[in-house]
């Protein structure tokens, strides 16, 4: 049996790995706000050594999804619900930005992978996927646009502030219902990219933004 040769430069670090594996866990709250990270510790649960940990949480404090303190130690930041309104308003004016951008300049590959993520969302059963399951998809939805708008820099500023609404997210994500219809708004944002319609996809992604606000907003402050 012949084996499939896997490009080296295609497989993650053992700092890309610590990252990811860490980013999820932050994300979807696994690794509380406040919890302290301690690089041995996680080298050891990882099974490599600490200079990879200690590279994976200096990317995670750029993403200022973890905090540093001399003498202190490493810690999840805290999640700041008074936050979500900042992230919002700059949220509220890139994604529109990202979305029109992408049904302009996507390459033929980018729609088509945008088409493959229409498909997938059309079958997705969010009533049995995990949390950490419709978070990745949501998020691969989104970073699916970002990427699609060719623009690295208005990219990488999404996906820090994708993230950090996610955390707001996942605090109330047992009190949002209908799960299954947030990542269904995606499809028409979707299509409206593949299609290249600018301004309908910079519409649909601002009112995407706008609904994801009201919905965390209503079930913070519900009775």
């Amino acid at each position: 049996m012949v084996q499939a040769v896997i490009d080296p430069q295609l497989r993650p670090s053992l700092a890309d790995t610590a990252y990811l594996s860490l980013r999820d866990r932050l994300l979807t709250l696994e690794i509380r706000p406040g919890d302290p990270l301690n690089d041995e510790a996680l080298a050891k649960e990882f099974g490599f050594g600490r200079t990879p940990v200690r590279e994976a949480l200096k990317r995670l404090e750029a993403d200022r999804l973890v905090m540093t303190y001399p003498r202190r130690g490493t810690f999840a930041t805290p999640v700041e619900v008074t936050d979500l309104a900042y992230i919002s308003e700059i949220r509220s004016q890139l994604e529109p930005l990202a979305a029109a951008r992408a049904a302009r300049v996507a390459s033929l590959a980018a729609r088509r992978h945008l088409v493959s993520l229409i498909e997938q969302v059309r079958t997705f059963d969010a009533s049995t996927a995990t949390v950490r399951e419709t978070l990745r998809f949501d998020a691969e939805m989104h970073r699916g646009i970002y990427a699609a708008a060719g623009n690295p820099h208005l990219e990488d500023a999404l996906i820090r502030y994708d993230n950090l609404a996610t955390r707001i997210w996942c605090l109330v994500m047992d009190r949002l219902p209908g799960l299954a219809g947030h990542l269904h708004e995606h499809v028409a944002l979707l299509r409206a990219v593949v299609d290249g319609q600018e301004q309908r996809a910079a519409e649909l992604a601002a009112l995407h933004v706008e609904g994801f606000e009201s919905a965390v907003r209503a079930a913070l402050f519900a009775v």
